[in-house]
């Protein structure tokens, strides 16, 4: 009996599956709305569909994986769980003080701090510290931790979390409060510093293991809602979350640690990219997610995704490693309306999947991006294999209301200058993922996938220099390919600080070692094969008095003086590529990091099976607008499906799937390689990828 993974990817207005079967390697793919009263019932009714579909049992299912937003959107929506805190004595307002910078392209003058989600009379500060190197200067003072929980029982706070100064040094405070709290109050579920960031950065990592606790509650019964749904369904079959890294994790340690997967859909499409660009050879790209609420766009150097440990969710930092993905309110949906100062707009405001754009006829009365498509003849009438009628009435009237006229323009103007706008706001996100960090977008191949972004790829691609876009097979469903061919990781890390004249590699590899028992202990915990793994450890390098570091990796398994050396070689050069200087003075290690990363599950993505073979792909044709100067054109519309291997279409053209719509500028040509991606090219210029056979 063939068995089953099912990848299953919850966006803001579609939730898209990717079923594989394990013997054969067979996809298929489906799409249907989402549900954003509850993200389940989308998810439940999607993965029943596509079984049905394709007859398949529910004991053939082998494993889900699922990227989530969940977590993201209870942050972004201040729509988290009340919290009570508790922290060190004298350290009650560590939130409220925060850093004192303000926020990019605001006026200082002007600028306030946006409400932290507690509120200082629900933060109570606990006798008892701990020095920098781990010893107790003071006792735990364990009555006034019960007096608290008291409290915030009383009150009906059922998360705490528990961040005392230098835990990440000696964490048994915290451990013997959690042991107290769940004795007084055994319902309550209790986050601490030291399991959510052991490292130093007192407000960071207080706020990060805050907004742990914040959605504990939000993910934790969005997953319940999920098992019920699958238990209805009679399926068994285990449930791993994509975490914000690109790595998998089980539903336990993701239900522990819930602010892990605050980037896990967008991640699962950048691991979707990495394995695309390496099938085809292509060394450097840069990832253009552009769905129906947001764009994600992410780096790609040398086949690897690029990851910071600095990221950053709404108004909040997160100081834990993510996966280097930038994200603008800039989708299908996103609002296109006139500001107070008569100009046009896009974004971030959006549509979402209720009400919808206005050519949904689901009640939504603004234009979208999505609209201003419909009107320029770029996206068809009838989307998602004719599951979903598009009325091209509704959005003309919408665009000539609220746009054209009041700016004086005709409604094909209004409708590219939104499209226009909605370009330009994605490429700013671009050049802050690449020309921000030193790097030269020309340098670089686009991976256009979403629902939107293939029609928008070339245009994109076109105002950043770039010549070659790369379209996957099923690229409106490419973040739920993603989870399958993902691996499974968790990263451990530790505070450490010293110069590097003082320190000892003995105690650099017990940390290490430590670090690296964790993570087998987690695979133990997963149930993962205790051989087929593997570890990479890094270190936080800074010059000394810095008050950021650049993370170094380590190579071997053992440190020793000439590796250390190595790495603060490299930590020269890096810091010399980032900011144009490096400095002849004493280098401070500052955190110890390991990486542990299992392949058990990961698929990879198969050749295009042999397709019939038809006289032509062409399904009909359609007047498109490209541009100002060209006006509408009219243009052949290809059937993707039926496209072979070595297919090359010339622009203007349009290719059509069930899950998205690739358009073929004029001078551009796409050629479908056999996996059956389309290699988009301006015409007359080679292609600058490798194609492996």
């Amino acid at each position: 009996m063939d068995t089953f993974s099912v990848g299953i990817d919850v966006g803001g207005t579609f939730t898209d599956i990717v079923l594989c079967n394990l013997s054969t390697l067979k996809y298929d793919v489906f799409k249907t709305p989402s549900t954003p009263q509850d993200p389940s019932i989308g998810f439940i009714n999607g993965l029943k569909e596509i079984l049905e579909k394709n007859h398949v049992k529910s004991d053939q299912i082998a494993h889900i994986f699922h990227g989530t937003t969940t977590a993201t959107n209870a942050i972004l929506e201040n729509e988290g769980a009340e919290v009570g805190v508790l922290v060190t004595d004298g350290f009650k307002f560590v939130l409220e003080i925060g850093r004192h910078g303000t926020p990019r392209l605001v006026n200082p003058n002007s600028w306030i701090k946006p409400d932290r989600p507690v509120k200082p009379r629900d933060i109570y500060e606990i006798p008892g510290r701990m020095s920098v190197t781990g010893e107790i200067i003071t006792p735990l003072n364990e009555l006034s931790i019960i007096e608290a929980v008291q409290k915030f029982k009383a009150q009906g706070k059922t998360t705490i979390a528990v961040s005392f100064i230098h835990s990440y040094s000696n964490d048994s405070h915290e451990q013997r409060a959690r042991e107290l709290i769940l004795a007084e109050y055994p319902e309550a579920s209790v986050s601490l510093s030291s399991e959510v960031l052991a490292i130093f950065r007192e407000y960071e990592r207080t706020i990060t293991t805050v907004l742990n606790a914040y959605v504990s509650p939000k993910v934790s019964s969005y997953v319940r809602n999920l098992q019920q749904g699958l238990s209805k369904l009679n399926i068994s079959a285990s449930l791993s979350l994509m975490k914000s890294n690109g790595g998998m994790v089980g539903f336990d340690v993701a239900a522990q640690q819930p602010v892990q997967t605050a980037l896990s859909g967008p991640a699962a499409g950048v691991m979707a990219s990495v394995q695309i660009t390496k099938n085809m050879g292509i060394q450097d790209s840069i990832s253009f997610d552009m769905g129906g609420t947001s764009t994600d766009v992410s780096l790609i150097e040398n086949q690897n995704p690029t990851t910071h440990l600095f990221g950053k969710i709404g108004n909040w930092p997160i100081q834990l490693p993510m996966l280097d993905i930038a994200t603008i309110g800039c989708g299908g949906g996103s609002i296109a309306e006139i500001s107070q100062y008569n100009s046009l707009t896009v974004g971030p405001k959006s549509a979402g999947a209720l009400p919808g754009p206005a050519c949904y006829r689901n009640g939504g009365l603004d234009p979208t991006v999505t609209d201003a498509n419909l009107v320029l003849g770029r996206i068809n009438s009838s989307i998602a294999g004719d599951t979903l009628e598009l009325d091209r009435s509704a959005s003309l009237g919408s665009i000539k209301t609220k746009i054209a006229d009041p700016l004086g323009l005709d409604i094909y103007s209004a409708a590219h200058g939104i499209l226009k706008i909605a370009n330009n706001n994605m490429v700013g996100a671009i050049r802050n993922i690449s020309v921000e960090r030193g790097y030269d977008p020309k340098d670089f191949t686009l991976v256009a996938y979403g629902g939107a972004g293939p029609m928008h790829g070339i245009d994109v691609a076109n105002l950043l220099g770039i010549n070659q876009v790369i379209v996957p097979l099923y690229p409106g469903i490419t973040s739920a390919h993603g989870l399958l061919v993902s691996e499974f990781k968790n990263d451990y890390a530790r505070t450490y600080t010293k110069r590097s004249s003082e320190h000892e590699a003995a105690d650099l590899n017990r940390i290490f070692s430590e670090l690296e028992t964790q993570g087998r202990g987690w695979l133990e915990k997963e149930g993962l094969n205790q051989q087929a793994f593997s570890i990479e450890k890094s270190i936080d390098l800074r010059y000394q008095h810095q008050g950021s570091e650049i993370t170094i990796p380590i190579n071997g398994n053992h440190l020793d003086h000439k590796s250390l050396i190595n790495a603060f070689n490299a930590f020269h050069q890096q810091h010399h590529r980032l900011y144009g200087f490096s400095l002849e003075q004493p280098v401070e290690i500052i955190t110890l990091r390991v990486s542990i990363t299992s392949n058990v599950g990961k698929l990879g993505i198969p050749l295009l099976p042999e397709l019939i073979q038809t006289d032509t792909s062409v399904k009909g044709r359609r007047e498109v607008f490209f541009s100002d100067t060209t006006d509408f054109i009219t243009c052949d519309i290809h059937a993707r499906d039926l496209l072979q291997p070595g297919t090359v279409i010339k622009g203007p053209a349009i290719i059509e799937s069930l899950d998205s719509t690739v358009l073929i500028n004029p001078n551009w040509e796409s050629l479908i390689d056999e996996y059956g991606t389309c290699i988009l090219t301006e015409q007359n210029k080679s292609l600058n990828c490798h194609q492996n056979s």
